[in-house]
């Protein structure tokens, strides 16, 4: 009878270390910051807007400092939107990574992104992150020209050094762009002209002026410094340091330089996706991107973005932001804004390529 009442209440004993053991995990859950619904499947589904081979160095790195695993899918801003918005009943990303802020600054006012404060964005400057916690920014880079001198040489040009120079007539279908609507670089351009211009009127005022110059518009912001490379055109409008990495790869005759009026920038950011499915280790994600190890990742990969964390080293090839001039960015003016120009410059300028 004793050994059957010892039975009895180590049974209640079990009964209730169960019991306790489930709140406490329904606590832990809760505490992640995912809410009592969220599951995680110990991986990060990233649309990554950086190079294909800084979004794998990035997500390798990650996956072997943290033991979680992470795949991406490598997609031009415009696109990375257009994909997170069509997946908004069935959430396909957990961790949108790379591509200008403005694009995140879009994304948010179609409420696709989930506001996350890391604890690591305290050491990123204001003017790197919104300040709810949308978006934060993990590297910069400056809107530039990337130019062929020996193309150049021949038509008898000089490097541009101003916005003014590429509407010159002997550059006639000899400038690569991309297209705002699909490229962030592009669009960062398109902005550029707005601010310097001081309304959305003059701004493309400028680019029909620019138009006769462009050869082709393409879908990615780095494609142009490729262009420019293969001699296909003379210059490529895009972010400086997607020339400098092209100059790495053997064509030593393209130059870097900066329009003396003003030029734009980006900032590269990081952001969770509304309704992640792994919302906790996307959260871990956003947590180590803005550490000094990820954002040292991308010089290794000939990515020479200027980093947001100011502890992080800064790479000899990384262009000074004190040396150049740089016009006002908002993201979220650019970001709000952003429909309304692309569709703009849709119908007076150019269709956006197709797939």
């Amino acid at each position: 009878m004793v050994a059957g009442r010892l039975r009895v209440r180590a049974t209640r004993a079990a009964a209730m270390l169960a019991a306790a053991l489930m709140v406490t995990a329904g606590c832990a859950r809760e505490n992640s910051g995912g809410g009592s619904s969220a599951k995680d499947g110990g991986v990060v589904h990233v649309v990554c807007g950086a190079t294909e081979d800084w979004c794998a160095a990035t997500t390798a790195r990650f996956t072997k400092t943290t033991g979680i695993k992470a795949d991406f899918v490598r997609l031009s801003s415009g696109e990375a939107l257009a994909r997170i918005k069509a997946g908004k009943g069935n959430v396909e990303f957990d961790v949108w990574y790379g591509g200008p802020a403005d694009g995140y600054a879009a994304a948010a006012k179609d409420g696709v992104l989930d506001t996350y404060v890391s604890p690591g964005s305290t050491i990123i400057p204001d003017r790197y992150k919104d300040k709810s916690g949308l978006w934060t920014g993990v590297y910069v880079g400056a809107l530039g020209f990337c130019s062929n001198t020996t193309l150049l040489k021949k038509d008898g040009l000089e490097v541009p050094d101003s916005w003014a120079d590429l509407l010159d007539p002997k550059l006639s279908k000899d400038i690569g762009m991309a297209h705002p609507s699909t490229s962030g670089t592009a669009y960062t351009a398109l902005w550029t002209q707005v601010v310097l211009g001081g309304s959305e009127d003059k701004g493309m005022d400028y680019l029909r002026k620019l138009h006769p110059n462009i050869l082709q518009y393409t879908k990615s912001g780095s494609a142009p410094a490729q262009m420019t490379a293969r001699g296909e055109v003379a210059v490529g409008i895009i972010f400086s340091h997607d020339c400098v990495a092209t100059m790495e790869q053997g064509f030593p005759d393209l130059k870097v330089s900066f329009p003396a009026e003003g030029t734009g920038y980006e900032i590269g950011g990081v952001a969770l996706v509304k309704g992640a499915k792994n919302s906790v280790s996307g959260k871990k994600f956003v947590d180590w991107s803005l550490t000094t190890e990820a954002q040292e990742v991308g010089p290794t990969v000939k990515s020479y973005q200027f980093p947001t964390n100011p502890n992080a080293k800064v790479s000899d090839k990384v262009v000074n932001l004190s040396d150049i001039k740089l016009v006002e960015y908002d993201a979220v003016k650019a970001g709000s804004a952003k429909s309304t120009l692309t569709k703009r410059f849709d119908a007076e300028v150019a269709q956006a390529p197709k797939s």
